[in-house]
């Protein structure tokens, strides 16, 4: 009996039995309906984050974090500025890299690609290419042997498996008495990567630097510096703070640049989806709606007694708002709690369901990613729930209005 009246008569009126059972078939749906739209919320927006975060892994598997280069291509004392990098406590891990464009050709099969110079003693400090080695490793590549590693999709496009050889062609050409020749250089397939990503793996070749600093004519130099940091989500400062410290020689980027494009359609999709499927929860509440306004016509009787006496309109709609918001907020913590649990293990799920259904959902030849990955983020969760409970409130309205205008003298006239 402490509590305020209009909460007290709200519980009661929800605890109460119905003389309607339609009523509470209508309630129990609305509470379903809420949970079922939180949960798809949580558990599609953990699926999607999940999906960014281990392709941003790949990707970022490949390319660098942050990179300093010069302007005219030729970095020549790159120990020193990797030294000098390095003062920056978010930079873990520095890499040479030479980076440039040929053609391969195996007998009758040509295909572009993009060659990488790469040093393999200090590459896995920016990369994860050498965790995704199908065969041979890094230290395959010797200065002055030419080997060569290539994504899965090239060496499938090329038909060579490891241990054949590679014509690169390169855009640099060689002055003869005949004109201008392109400079030829036969490589040895040492090993092969696969990333995951179909454009990684169809035109990325990987040799070494020394190797790739001669065939394209860069005198000993190299295209620039690959940098790795311990937060992938700070390199906008980064890039800003290295910026302020090197001279006007260097150009620094960074991978938000290089794949805003991307990351900004991914984070598009995810808002899209967002909306789309908060239209369950908004149907839902229509059914909060249909409920209170039954509720408010059954109670007529009530409502009148109420009014005569003293309990004022507004405390009446409070009444009925109370009702409706029990109802969404039962129905969002409902599904708060399915949409958590499934999130949190829905990589034991779905291998569960395959098996009971004798299928794959993401066959492996077709998708680079078989497995449903899950990242259950706190903000996801919290502004799922904020706006599922926001609009039940927003459902009680109407109905909690329209029991705030029942006239006593015409409620009771028939009873």
């Amino acid at each position: 009996m402490n509590l305020p009246l209009e909460l007290f008569i709200g519980l009661r009126y929800t605890r109460a039995k119905r003389r309607n059972h339609f009523i509470s078939f209508i309630s129990l749906i609305s509470m379903l309906g809420i949970a079922l739209g939180v949960m798809a919320l949580i558990v599609v927006l953990s699926v999607m984050n999940g999906f960014e975060k281990e392709l941003r892994g790949r990707i970022l598997g490949m390319v660098s974090h942050v990179t300093v280069s010069s302007y005219d291509g030729r970095l020549q004392n790159w120990q020193a500025l990797s030294d000098q990098v390095r003062e920056n406590s978010a930079v873990i891990g520095s890499a040479p890299y030479v980076e440039a464009e040929a053609m391969l050709s195996n007998r009758s099969s040509v295909s572009g690609a993009v060659i990488r110079g790469i040093n393999p003693e200090f590459e896995p400090e920016v990369s994860k290419i050498d965790q995704h080695m199908t065969f041979g490793e890094f230290s395959d590549l010797k200065p002055g042997e030419y080997g060569i590693i290539l994504g899965t999709g090239l060496a499938n496009s090329l038909d060579v498996v490891p241990g054949d050889r590679v014509t690169m062609i390169t855009p640099q050409s060689t002055a003869s008495p005949v004109g201008f020749l392109p400079r030829l250089r036969r490589f040895k397939v040492v090993g092969l990567f696969e990333i995951g990503v179909y454009e990684y793996d169809r035109s990325s070749a990987i040799i070494h630097n020394q190797d790739a600093s001669r065939l394209f004519r860069l005198d000993g130099a190299v295209s620039g510096l690959r940098l790795k940091l311990n937060d992938m989500d700070k390199a906008p400062l980064v890039r800003t703070e290295l910026r302020e410290r090197l001279s006007f020689d260097y150009w620094v980027s960074d991978w938000t640049l290089r794949h805003a494009n991307y990351f900004k359609a991914v984070q598009t999709e995810k808002t899209v989806m967002f909306i789309i499927l908060s239209l369950i929860v908004a149907v839902a509440a229509f059914n909060i709606v249909s409920t209170l306004v039954m509720v408010v016509t059954d109670k007529q009787s009530d409502i009148a007694i109420l009014r005569t006496i003293g309990v004022s309109p507004l405390s009446i709609m409070w009444v009925f708002m109370v009702q409706g918001t029990i109802i969404g907020l039962i129905g969002t913590l409902f599904g708060l709690a399915s949409g958590v649990l499934v999130a949190s293990y829905i990589d034991v799920i779905v291998p569960a369901l395959e098996q009971f259904f004798h299928t794959q959902f993401l066959p492996t030849g077709v998708y680079p990613i078989t497995d449903l990955p899950s990242d259950l983020k706190q903000s996801d969760v919290i502004k799922i729930t904020l706006l599922s409970f926001f609009i039940s409130i927003i459902a009680t309205l109407y109905p909690a209005m329209r029991a705030s205008k029942t006239r006593p003298a015409e409620a009771l006239s028939y009873e």
